[in-house]
């Protein structure tokens, strides 16, 4: 069905789209760091999961960062709780973000680190589908539909690589893993589409942690997972990188950058998460990498590059 225009709102989506400007070189250096760090989280989530279940993890990793977050925004004097007709759309992208994580540290029961971030990655491709159902500015082009069609042919290489290796069971993470790039680029999507674009990035990222810091725990409970089985020294360090560097440092750079920058260009970096993960998770891990996947990862790494170049 298609959504019949709406002259206003299309005026108001324009307007905040000019405030937004290129990538500049603050922005590409803050890019690459954030994709390191999202392409190693995975690898950890698999190091814990021995002392603390997955779906936990991600229940423990969002209490961590809202409570950062709180306190960030009481230093800074920043409003988080003042009515600004976002409580609606802020709550659905929480939920939209809960079940993202939910699928990521479910789904890693079932497939490799290395697997999941590329899946997870395919994400941009799903945004810019997307955006350009709403915002004319990200309408896709020739070059963009030609890098969907190669980061799509990428995923289904991995599938089929997923069906060679031994068990069926790593299947079903990778489903996992596609399942929560479309959920990531959903979020993205409402937050570009709603009021929650013209607010701080403080508050639209407590949206998702307070939301998924209250949700995921309780899935966890009611999946029967064990939760905290041991805790060392090594484990803190991965709650501590999970919670306060991804999950607050990082997201909150990442939600400030869509605010100041064009989504579509930010996304055209997001290509180096993949590669990082696919690297880490073969020397932390140990983990098997063939070519075939190797090539898979390649395309959906080519095909968000194409789908996010600027134009001339």
């Amino acid at each position: 069905m298609r959504v019949r225009p709406n002259p206003a709102r299309s005026d108001a989506l324009q307007a905040v789209s000019a405030e937004r400007k290129p990538v500049d070189a603050l922005a590409f250096g803050m890019m690459i760091l954030i994709c390191m760090l999202w392409g190693f989280q995975h690898v950890t989530m698999k190091l814990a999961a021995p002392h603390i279940s997955l779906v936990m993890q991600a229940g423990v990793r969002s209490i961590v960062a809202t409570l950062l977050l709180l306190l960030w925004a009481r230093l800074r004097g920043i409003a988080l709780f003042r009515r600004d007709g976002t409580l609606g759309s802020g709550l659905l992208a929480g939920l939209l973000f809960g079940w993202e994580f939910f699928f990521t540290y479910a789904g890693l029961q079932y497939t490799g680190a290395a697997r999941m971030t590329v899946f997870i990655n395919t994400a941009p491709c799903l945004t810019a589908l997307g955006l350009a159902a709403f915002i004319p500015e990200e309408r896709l082009g020739l070059r963009r539909w030609m890098g969907i069609l190669m980061a799509f042919s990428g995923v289904a290489l991995a599938f089929a690589d997923g069906f060679a290796a031994p068990g069926k069971a790593g299947l079903l993470g990778d489903a996992f893993g596609l399942a929560s790039a479309l959920l990531w680029a959903a979020t993205t999507v409402l937050i570009r589409t709603t009021k929650l674009a013209a607010v701080s990035a403080e508050k639209t990222l407590f949206y998702q942690l307070a939301v998924s810091a209250v949700m995921l725990p309780a899935v966890s409970v009611a999946m029967g997972e064990p939760g905290f089985v041991s805790m060392t020294a090594a484990v803190a360090v991965i709650v501590v990188y999970q919670g306060a560097i991804v999950a607050f440092a990082s997201y909150l750079a990442w939600f400030w950058l869509l605010t100041k920058y064009l989504a579509a260009r930010l996304k055209a970096i997001v290509f180096l998460s993949p590669m990082f993960g696919v690297v880490s998770a073969h020397l932390v891990l140990g983990e098997p990498i063939s070519a075939a996947f190797l090539g898979a990862a390649a395309m959906v790494a080519a095909g968000i590059v194409l789908v996010n170049l600027p134009g001339r």
